[in-house]
Formats: structure tokens, C-alpha cells, sequence
């Protein structure tokens, strides 16, 4: 199932790499209103992760994903559609930038809720995060080459961060 599923210890580069990016597009997205947030475990100070940095770009206004995915372009950005996330539009990276997973959607979308609200949980919670990390450290090895069982046996623990952190299921 595609390639192998790497988790490292916890990099503080991450979060420079995610201001360069942020800094990257804020300009041709200045004028719409809107929130670039680093989400996903990398953005989790002390936690294990895949060596992949998430960025979600909010927007206030549903016309605005449209524009973004314009602007984007611009950039060398390429729009792939949803990938079964529905309302939330994703991006292959340009050429000569470190690879990143970058989405588009609205500030009501709940993949944008549900990414800030566990990445502020595990913020704050630092014992949970410790506790993410080993269990992500050992599922890549367990299931090192499977993606999918990957994140099925993490699914349980994120479900319950969530709840914890005040999700309604």
C-alpha cells in the first residue's frame, strides 16, 4: 500500500518549516479573510510524527475557496479536489519546497474544527501527547507498510482525545 509509514521524534524544525510556507502564501491570499494554522502531530511540541507538516487554510466565506485555489495556483500550487473530505480542497506543494500537506476549506468545516481542537488538546495535555506519540511509534512498525491499518488502529485514540476534548459525536 504505497510507500512506508516513517514516524520520528518530535522535530522542532517542523515549526519553521510551517512559518516559511505560511509566509509563502499569506501574500497572495492577504486580501481574503483567513487563518493559516499548523495542525496535525508535527505541530504538537514533543510528539512523534510522520515528518510531514499539515497546514489548513481557513476562510470565512465559502466564495473564498474558489479564489484561494486560484491564488494557489499561482504559486505552482496543484488543487487535487476534495480526496473524499468533503468541503475541504487539497494541494500537491510546488516544485523545490519541501513536501507538506496544505488544505482549503472554511472556518465551519468540521475537519477544521475537529484539527484545532486536537491539536489544542494535545497542546496543553502534554502526558496524552507522550502518550500518541508511542502509540504512533509503534503502529509504523507494526503496520510499516500499510496506511490504511495504520491509521484504523490510531482511529480509537484519536476518537477518544476528541471527546475528551469536548467533540460531539
Amino acid at each position: 500500500m504505497g510507500s512506508s509509514i516513517e514516524v520520528v521524534e518530535y522535530d522542532p524544525s517542523w515549526v519553521l518549516l510551517f512559518e516559511q510556507i505560511r509566509d509563502l502564501v499569506l501574500p497572495v491570499l492577504n486580501d481574503l479573510e483567513v487563518r493559516i494554522e499548523h495542525v496535525g502531530s508535527t505541530s504538537i511540541p514533543g510528539l512523534a510524527a510522520k515528518p510531514i507538516v499539515d497546514i489548513d487554510v481557513a476562510v470565512t466565506k465559502q466564495s473564498d475557496i474558489h479564489a484561494a485555489i486560484q491564488r494557489l495556483a499561482t504559486l505552482g500550487y496543484v488543487h487535487e479536489g476534495d480526496l473524499g473530505a468533503t468541503g475541504r480542497e487539497a494541494f500537491i506543494p510546488p516544485d523545490g519546497i519541501t513536501w507538506h500537506h496544505l488544505y482549503v476549506c472554511t472556518i465551519e468545516n468540521d475537519e477544521y474544527k475537529r484539527h484545532i481542537l486536537f491539536r489544542d488538546y494535545l497542546r496543553s495535555h502534554p502526558e496524552d501527547a507522550k502518550m500518541y506519540g508511542d502509540l504512533k511509534m509503534e503502529l509504523s512498525h507494526r503496520f510499516q507498510n500499510d496506511r490504511l491499518a495504520y491509521s484504523n488502529a490510531k482511529s480509537d485514540f484519536v476518537t477518544g482525545i476528541l471527546k475528551l476534548a469536548g467533540w460531539k459525536y
